[in-house]
């Protein structure tokens, strides 16, 4: 017989959205333009010309999907906040219709039972400040500042757990430098900027969250892989080893008060990002981002395997799991949980933060309703499984993990690639916006009533 997995007394089961990928509704009730609504209607930007301006339509459904998750018997929901529905130009003039509509979000999730998880920054800034040159200029960080202060002084009485910005280098590296995601520009020295002028802003939201909220917590979510070389040759072992600093290192070094890792900075001048060296650097701004923070947020899918074609490589190397749908999701991400088990204990023994909330995890699989109205969605389920018994391994070895959110609670706008994955343990028709409970959902509701499995 399996042995029964059971979680700490107090660990916190949830699941994750993000406001433009869910919410709709993007030009109603005062809301401004965010970076992605001129981004998704761009033609040949999102695949199919797929856009958010309706996607879940959670903006006039949000009863209905709290409702779903009380059904689920979540614990707690980490949602965004979309910055332009609160100051639709990004800063001055507020938007009371959109403060209202979080706050009768946070209302109904607390008369429900369920803890609301807000995070800042989820991407859609205001493309009024874009305009003006976004996250590569530190006026923008100052803007931010300032919407961390309105919301939080609106909504600090009752939510307690604040991210500033989720997956910070995605917005940097994705958004600037490779162009597939808002504002879709491709310049290095404009990535390194607005990497920077996140962190900067991070640090100096985290005292006006304090502020506002008393006893809330406060920390920033960052996406991490298993960066893994193929081989012990020195080109996978060096590849490895960047892409883990370009993603991850970049961002918790400062984070943490170890200043920007000096191997990246030497990588990153050698690729024409950074021709005056460090100089956008200002007094203070390392102490501004180590500010301490309560946890550290991680977003995890898998493994990042690195094999350099190379003919002098050392041909000792490991291959991955076959492409099988057992060992690779639709998002062609390759499903390794040991990989969880892996950044959990590095991050920590790493960095000690406080604590650790996995904010992201979870698979893209596009299985549909049968003929019954069922989702059986099996693969998403083992994928979970083996999830929840890799975090379990962790907090076992010493971990401070304090809570899981599944991503995502429902098929959304999946950014570049639109409606074409689909992560959430909640089926969505987007044409008629039903909503299923899979599979994977009932087999999620079992484990927090249980706590384990």
């Amino acid at each position: 017989m399996a042995n029964k997995i059971v979680f700490p007394k107090n660990f916190i089961w949830g699941s994750a959205t993000a406001s433009y990928q869910i919410e709709g509704a993007w030009n109603k009730h005062g809301k401004g333009e965010s970076t992605w609504d001129r981004f998704t209607h761009t033609p040949g930007k999102i695949r199919n010309n797929d856009n958010g301006d309706v996607a879940n339509d959670h903006y006039n459904l949000w009863k209905k999907d709290i409702a779903l998750m009380k059904k689920l018997g979540l614990q707690s929901y980490r949602f965004s906040i979309a910055w332009p529905r609160v100051l639709p130009a990004g800063r001055g003039k507020v938007n009371q219709k959109g403060i209202d509509f979080y706050s009768k979000l946070v209302d109904g999730l607390l008369k429900a039972g369920i803890t609301p998880f807000a995070t800042l920054n989820h991407w859609d800034i205001p493309q009024t400040l874009e305009d003006e040159g976004g996250w590569p200029v530190r006026s923008t960080g100052d803007a931010f500042v300032e919407f961390t202060d309105v919301i939080t002084r609106a909504l600090g009485d009752r939510v307690k757990s604040w991210i500033t910005h989720n997956e910070p280098a995605v917005v940097a590296w994705l958004g600037y430098e490779l162009g597939v995601h808002a504002p879709g520009l491709k310049d290095p020295k404009l990535s390194l900027l607005a990497a920077h002028h996140l962190l900067v802003s991070h640090g100096q939201a985290v005292p006006v969250i304090r502020s506002n909220s008393k006893d809330a917590e406060a920390g920033i979510t960052l996406n991490i892989g298993w960066k893994v070389p193929a081989s012990n040759s020195r080109m996978d072992m060096d590849s490895a080893r960047l892409d883990d600093g370009r993603w991850f290192r970049w961002f918790a070094d400062p984070v943490y008060g170890r200043g920007y890792p000096a191997d990246m900075v030497e990588y990153f001048t050698k690729l024409g990002g950074l021709p005056n060296g460090l100089d956008f650097v200002k007094p203070g701004d390392m102490e501004t981002i180590a500010t301490p923070t309560d946890f550290m947020g991680l977003n995890y899918y898998g493994r990042n395997l690195h094999r350099v074609d190379d003919p002098k490589n050392d041909p000792q190397i490991f291959f991955p799991h076959p492409k099988t749908p057992e060992h690779w999701t639709e998002m062609d991400w390759e499903n390794y949980p040991q990989g969880l088990t892996g950044v959990l204990s590095r991050v920590y023994f790493n960095y000690n933060p406080l604590k650790i909330y996995l904010t992201e995890n979870g698979a893209s699989y596009s299985t549909g309703p049968d003929e019954n109205g069922n989702v059986p969605d099996v693969h998403r389920t083992n994928y979970l499984r083996t999830h929840f018994e890799a975090a379990h391994r962790a907090i076992q070895a010493g971990v401070p993990l304090a809570g899981y959110f599944v991503w995502s609670l429902m098929d959304n706008f999946e950014w570049s690639f639109g409606y074409a994955q689909r992560f959430g343990i909640v089926w969505v028709n987007f044409e008629t916006q039903e909503r299923i409970l899979k599979d994977s959902a009932k087999w999620y509701k079992a484990v927090i009533k249980k706590n384990g499995f």
